[in-house]
Formats: C-alpha cells, sequence, structure tokens
C-alpha cells in the first residue's frame, strides 16, 4: 500500500500475552513490523510505532495459580521479560504499554459505554460450563471439550487443535474443566452481547478497501459471507476491565486488548515534548494512517471484531492489516508441552540477534508459513551473510584501509548509481507490498553486485602501476566504499547494529539509523578517514 508522505502514520503490532517467555514464533510479527517502521522513517514517513502486553484473560489467571501468585504478578514478571527481549533484539517501540494501565481501562469503558448508548450491546441468558467439583463457572480457557464444527479437542473460545473457529459460551461439546478434570455442565448464565450481525454489509464494503496482506482480507471475507453471529463481549472473571455497571462481570479480552492500540497512543503522545499531544488524529479525525502487523491466528478478531466495534463507537478505522504466516520448528507445530520450541532468550545468548531479524525475513514470503530449521538457520548466516555482505565488507575495506586509509578521490560511475537506484526501486515497491524478503533480496544482490564489481576491476593489480594506476584504483575502491554504503542504508532496517559497525569503519560521523534513502545518490566524501575493519560475521559450525 502506497501511503500518501504528508499523512503520518501509526504502526501496531499485535500484543504479545504476557502468561509466558517469548519463543521464536513470537517474533514473526514484531521484527518485520520494525522494519517496516525503519524503511518508513528513511523513506521520509513521520511515524509512530506501538504495542503492549495482553495481560487479561483466564490464562493469566490460570498462570497466576499455577506459580501461587497473584496476577498483577505475572503481568509484571512476564511485561519486563517482553520489554527486555525487544530491547536485545533491536524492536524498538515508541511506546510499549500494557492493558491493565489506568488509561486502557478508561478508554475500554467508555467505547463499550458508547456502545451501548447506541444500542449496539445488549443482555442474554447464555450457558455457562460450571463444574460442580471447584463450585464455579468456569471460563473459556478452564474449559476443554470437543468443536462443534470439526470435532477436534478445543478450548471454550476457540477450537484452536482444529478448524480455527471462534466458539461462544455454550457451544464447546463434552466440556470438562481443566482444573480439575471431571465433567462441566451448563447452567444458565446472564451475559452482554455485541450485535455484529448488524456489520455485515459494513465490513463486507470496509473488506473491499482494506490494504495489508491478501491472506487476510480474504480470510475475513469468507466470514463475512457466512452469517455473521453476535458476539459475547463479557466473562466471569475478576481479572479484568469491569463491564459498565457490573461487578460480577468482565469484558472480553478482545475488547479491551486492541482498545490498548488506542490508549496506548494517548500514552505516547501525553509523554512527549513539542509533539501534537491529540491521539484524535489518529483514532478519531482520519488524519493518520493506521497498519496493523498480526499473525494469521488472529485475523478475525483484528479484521472483524475490531473494525465493527471501532465503527459502532465511532473511532478512525485501520488502513491495512499485515499478516504473517506462522512459525514452525522442523516441519513441526510450537509445543512447550513436547519441547518443541526455541526460547528467544537462549537463542540470544548464542547468536547476534541481527542473524535472526535477517533469518526472520528472508527465510521466506511474509505471509507464508515459515520452517524453522537450524541448518537453514546456519546456511542462511554462512552463505549469505559471511559469505556474500560479510566478503565485500571485509575485501573492500582491508583494501582500502591498508592502501588509502580514506576515501580516495573519484567520481562515482553510473554503473553503480544504476544499480543501487534500482535496488532502492525495488526495496521500496517491497516495503509497499509488506513483502520483507524482497527488501533482503534487493539489497543482497546489491552486495552481490558490489563483490563481482570489484573482482572484476582488480584493484590490486591497479596498486602496484604506478601513479595512473594509484588513481585507478582509488575511484574502483571509491565506487566499492559506495556500493557499501548503500548497502547500510538499505539493510540498516534488517540488522541496525551490523550496518551501524560498517557505517563506522566507512568513517561516516552521522547516525545510519536516521539516514534517509536520499543519501544512497549522493557521493561518499572523498577524504574522510576510513575506521579498522572488522570482520562482520563469523561461520557458524553445525
Amino acid at each position: 500500500m502506497k501511503i500518501p508522505v504528508d499523512k503520518p502514520v501509526l504502526v501496531t503490532s499485535a500484543l504479545p500475552y504476557v502468561n509466558g517467555e517469548c519463543h521464536i514464533g513470537h517474533l514473526r510479527t514484531y521484527v518485520p513490523a520494525d522494519i517496516y517502521v525503519r524503511m518508513l522513517r528513511k523513506m521520509g514517513y513521520d511515524v509512530r510505532f506501538i504495542s503492549g502486553s495482553d495481560t487479561h484473560g483466564t490464562p493469566i489467571v490460570l498462570s497466576a495459580e499455577a506459580q501461587g501468585i497473584t496476577p498483577e504478578k505475572v503481568v509484571e514478571k512476564y511485561h519486563e521479560h517482553f520489554r527486555q527481549v525487544f530491547k536485545a533484539l533491536n524492536v524498538n517501540f515508541d511506546y510499549y504499554g500494557q492493558t491493565d494501565s489506568e488509561s486502557n481501562h478508561r478508554r475500554t469503558e467508555a467505547i463499550v459505554k458508547k456502545l451501548i448508548e447506541k444500542d449496539y450491546v445488549y443482555k442474554r441468558v447464555t450457558k455457562q460450563a460450571f463444574c460442580d467439583t471447584c463450585g464455579r463457572f468456569l471460563p473459556d480457557r478452564y474449559v476443554e471439550g470437543k468443536c462443534p464444527h470439526c470435532g477436534d479437542i478445543a478450548r471454550g473460545d476457540e477450537c484452536d487443535q482444529g478448524c480455527g473457529k471462534h466458539l461462544e459460551p455454550g457451544e464447546i461439546i463434552e466440556p470438562k474443566c481443566k482444573i480439575c478434570g471431571n465433567a462441566a455442565v451448563f447452567k444458565d448464565q446472564e451475559q452482554f452481547f455485541f450485535k455484529l450481525s448488524t456489520f455485515a454489509d459494513f465490513l463486507s464494503s470496509y473488506l473491499d478497501n482494506l490494504g495489508g496482506t491478501l491472506n487476510a482480507r480474504n480470510y475475513a471475507r469468507e466470514w463475512v459471507k457466512k452469517e455473521l453471529r453476535d458476539w459475547c463481549i463479557t466473562r466471569n472473571l475478576e481479572w479484568g476491565v469491569k463491564f459498565p455497571g457490573r461487578n460480577d462481570l468482565v469484558v472480553y479480552v478482545w475488547v479491551d486488548a486492541p482498545i490498548g492500540y488506542i490508549s496506548f497512543t494517548e500514552e505516547l503522545l501525553k509523554g512527549m515534548e513539542g509533539a501534537d499531544k491529540d491521539w484524535r488524529k489518529y483514532w478519531k479525525d482520519d488524519k493518520a494512517v493506521i497498519v496493523h502487523f498480526i499473525g494469521t491466528d488472529i485475523i478475525y478478531h483484528h479484521c472483524i471484531f475490531w473494525p465493527a466495534m471501532l465503527k459502532g463507537a465511532e473511532y478512525s478505522l485501520p488502513d491495512a492489516v499485515v499478516a504473517s504466516g506462522m512459525v514452525k520448528i522442523n516441519g513441526g507445530t510450537f509445543s512447550k508441552s513436547r519441547g518443541n520450541v526455541i526460547w528467544t532468550k537462549e537463542f540470544l545468548e548464542r547468536f547476534h540477534p541481527d542473524t535472526l531479524r535477517y533469518y526472520l525475513v528472508s527465510q521466506s514470503s511474509h505471509t507464508k508459513e515459515l520452517n524453522f530449521s537450524w541448518d537453514s538457520f546456519y546456511l542462511r548466516v554462512n552463505n549469505e551473510l559471511v559469505g556474500v555482505l560479510g566478503n565485500l565488507v571485509h575485501r573492500v575495506l582491508t583494501f582500502a584501509h591498508k592502501n588509502f586509509a580514506e576515501v580516495p578521490e573519484g567520481n562515482i560511475d553510473e554503473e553503480v548509481f544504476a544499480a543501487i537506484e534500482k535496488r532502492r526501486d525495488d526495496a521500496i515497491s517491497a516495503v509497499e507490498e509488506y513483502e520483507f524478503k524482497k527488501l533482503v533480496d534487493a539489497v543482497m544482490s546489491l552486495a552481490d553486485f558490489g563483490n563481482r564489481y570489484f573482482q572484476r576491476a582488480e584493484p590490486w593489480h591497479l596498486i602496484n602501476k604506478g601513479e595512473k594506476g594509484r588513481e585507478s584504483c582509488g575511484i574502483v575502491v571509491k565506487n566499492a566504499l559506495q556500493i557499501l554504503k548503500a548497502v547500510c542504508i538499505l539493510l540498516e532496517p534488517v540488522m541496525p547494529e551490523k550496518m551501524s559497525e560498517v557505517w563506522r569503519q566507512l568513517g561516516m560521523e552521522s547516525d545510519v539509523h536516521s539516514a534517509k534513502l536520499d543519501e544512497l545518490m549522493v557521493p561518499i566524501e572523498s577524504g574522510q578517514a576510513l575506521g579498522k575493519p572488522k570482520m562482520l560475521f563469523k561461520r557458524i559450525e553445525t
């Protein structure tokens, strides 16, 4: 999606659920979103990047009970864990909040009251699973049974093992209590419903114009074509945002979680000096572009529930939803209980964060499934980061530093500028298509061009051919350094730390993180001292 340059952009990442540690499957959303934000800024856009911890719902309560602590303590522990993981990976949010904040409670209550006021919410008696052994009603994640649609094992609100369909209270077959394992029974319980069914025509039109990835639009369209059912937006829990006027009910986590996007925007702007502090330009006045980065497992919530709720409460609508493919390990699904999981913290203890960022976007198209394997990771690092990129950086900078110590005199060849310009255009197209593999491929093809250019010119022979030979050699070196400068700018969004290292070795005094794409065609300055070359990557032994 091409964005008007004069419009501010708000990019959000789906909120990580903080009932456990971060594994690499989580990162398929956050790393591409960070790359997208960095590229937009290089293209001259005014961008805000937000996310936060999803802190409510039954799994938090279950985790708290298992650990013998309060839900607040669980949230505090894993909220900080995710903050540290994102920091280590250089996923740089402008604001990272959490949904149990006072501002999110306040904004959620305001939106729910607005929906009630506009007659989009009504009361209905439903069948709720009740455990006689435990003596209580069972919220979604306390219940397990069979999916009424496909027959697979499902949890209370979703067929997570089978067809993936959302389940309303009372739909699950043969319910069992997950706490004690005994059979549950259904009893009448008063709940509140959102009139989702009345938004079918709106959603059909909205999806026709929604930007982002095709998988998000197509998946949502299939649901809208079917009969949309009204959506239960309350749960019998103590932990969460209280439903207005009721002390025995909280709003469903999928109501208050996306509202975090709004409250985090409020909190961000409130804390910024000299900025336009009015969050309404993003969420009320349609003066900004809103882009959501999510996983495919929550398309339904972001393309159906969320826009309908925003429409009903009279808020601005998201302009694009970018849905990533899921992550598997060696062909198998992530499973903590079976040990088929790679924890991000442990991964980063062994490997540089930029290698993981690179792998996550280079291994497959953003919307396709990513099958992680150690062999494919080693190949990416050894063949591409060491063999192509690292080789270019090492041979050019070592030769330039040894023979000139500074950027030599000379003009940049038209061939070099043309190669850089083509990769710049390819990179911009890739970002507008949300295809980050294409972005990486474009930059790595420029690095490959640089290696071929340097090899073909044979500057090591020119340097020994007198004054004219040295002059010709200097021109080759300057052109090779120009290619390196371009690679740094274009690859910084993917590998911010490593490209910062190369930038310093090039002797650049500016900050590569703030370097715009306009600088790609600006010749590197002759006479600037080159930094001491250092090896960029080491081969990984299997």
